[in-house]
């Protein structure tokens, strides 16, 4: 069969869902770690960044392909995160402080700037 350099795309069947990856770093470089697509949604992400699947994350990106849009959601992530440990009583994951800390600093420093 002839090449059309066509490719099936990895967006998942039934569609109209955002779709979350974690971009983690190593110490050979940083990468879009690979995960089931089934393991993409914000309840999955969050539950795996507290359980500390991550090694150490550095922004998450939401996309919706139905709605045609993505967006870095780490600052809205590391806010969940911090209430929910505010809620249960409990610290930030020592694997999550730097990520934690960094961006919610980041979304204050924005809202700094724009008073």
């Amino acid at each position: 069969m002839p090449s059309t350099g066509w490719s099936p795309g990895m967006v998942p069947y039934g569609a109209d869902e955002t779709v979350y990856l974690v971009v983690d770093s190593f110490s050979n470089g940083t990468v879009y770690r690979e995960t089931e697509i089934e393991k993409t949604d914000l309840e999955t992400i969050i539950g795996d960044l507290l359980s500390g699947q991550y090694n150490s994350p550095v922004r998450i990106v939401a996309f919706n392909t139905l709605e045609h849009w993505s967006e870095d959601v780490s600052s809205d992530i590391a806010a969940e995160i911090q209430m929910r440990c505010d809620i249960d009583g409990v610290p930030v994951p020592e694997h999550l402080t730097d990520f934690v800390q960094s961006h919610i600093d980041a979304e204050r420093q924005l809202a700094l700037r724009l008073v």
